[in-house]
């Protein structure tokens, strides 16, 4: 009898400390797991949020760069102007270089060129006069 109740209590003792074995993997292991997780998704919502402050600031300097760029335009369009008015000797000169500086605004479109229709194409190979042979016939080129 003392044997049959060993063979019994042993295994019912191992399966008893298994399933408390288990039962503390199993809380212990899934809290591990979603805290890396966390840890991942932390550190990629950091990595995005400075991402977005970079390309905010990159908008920010390139639109400051452009109308710095515009101002020196008018700067220079100004002086130009001025120029024109203080050197100009006569108003004919005065009027034209004015002209000149606010045409690029208004300017028509240019006409495109097109080649004369009456000019024949270059071709490959070397004219010949008339009744005489050509660069193809077996006699070209040879003395007689």
């Amino acid at each position: 009898m003392e044997h049959s109740l060993l063979v019994w209590l042993l295994p019912t003792l191992a399966l008893v400390v298994g399933v408390a074995i288990g039962f503390l993997i199993a809380r212990v292991a899934p809290n591990a797991a979603p805290s890396r997780t966390q840890r991942q998704l932390d550190d990629i919502q950091e990595r995005f949020d400075s991402y977005q402050n970079e390309v905010v600031t990159h908008f920010n300097s390139t639109a400051n760069l452009v109308k710095k760029l515009t101002q020196s335009y008018q700067e220079v369009q100004d002086h130009l102007a001025e120029g024109a008015n203080r050197l100009a000797l006569d108003e004919q000169t005065r009027q034209r270089l004015l002209a000149s500086l606010h045409a690029e605004a208004s300017q028509a479109p240019r006409e495109r060129l097109t080649p004369p229709r009456d000019q024949e194409p270059p071709r490959d190979y070397a004219p010949k006069a008339p009744n005489s042979p050509g660069m193809l016939d077996e006699h070209y080129g040879l003395k007689k």
